[in-house]
């Protein structure tokens, strides 16, 4: 039976960093009277915008980081990956909050991407049988 811990750690760090994202957006809203919706206010959209993206990337990361953990996969690798993967997805929201372009949201989606391709080879290669 396949050691799951990767898996539940992975799965547990992105609930709390949703609820963090969701909180900011719950603070933006009060502050600023915020009913529903974005009400037209920029830093509503990046904050709404910021926590959809998290969940939009998150998705499809913790359904691989589970096939990699149950196909028993090199532990070490994938559980560096998604620590790198969770401290990227940290950094995205926060140069989101900037008004204009910021380096932590670029270096945020880059590492994003990159992982989400590293596992989706591995998960291919692993698939075939080739790994």
């Amino acid at each position: 039976m396949a050691d799951l811990h990767i898996s539940l750690f992975s799965a547990a760090l992105a609930a709390i960093i949703n609820l963090w994202l969701a909180m900011r957006c719950g603070r933006v809203r009060i502050s600023n009277r915020i009913l529903h919706g974005d009400g037209g206010d920029a830093a509503m959209q990046r904050h709404m915008r910021a926590q959809a993206n998290f969940v939009e990337y998150t998705t499809f990361a913790l359904v691989l980081i589970l096939v990699l953990d149950l196909a028993d996969q090199d532990g070490w690798v994938l559980g560096l990956t998604a620590l790198a993967y969770f401290a990227a997805r940290l950094l995205h929201p926060l140069g989101m909050q900037a008004d204009h372009p910021a380096r932590t949201r670029q270096i945020g989606i880059i590492v994003t991407f990159a992982l989400l391709l590293f596992w989706s080879l591995w998960a291919l290669l692993v698939g075939a049988r080739v790994l």
